[in-house]
């Protein structure tokens, strides 16, 4: 399965990382590889609890774009 994660630099340093399929699925780490590393082990453990609840979510139901405003 993949699922899209969003980094965020986070105001302490280093990252923090969601996932808009899982909500309240949440991860961290001091570099990117950390960040996406620990998110991997959020994402299977918080599949493990929703298998039990027979409700896994397919990540399909958002779309991520970027929009460009002129300068102010």
């Amino acid at each position: 399965m993949k699922y899209t994660v969003i980094l965020h630099k986070a105001e302490e340093g280093g990252y923090w990382v969601e996932v808009p399929a899982l909500p309240r699925c949440y991860s961290q780490g001091e570099t990117i590889e950390e960040a996406m590393d620990n998110i991997k082990e959020a994402i299977e453990l918080h599949l493990e609890d929703l298998k039990e609840e027979n409700k896994i979510p397919e990540d399909n139901d958002f779309v991520i774009g970027r929009v460009q405003i002129p300068n102010i």
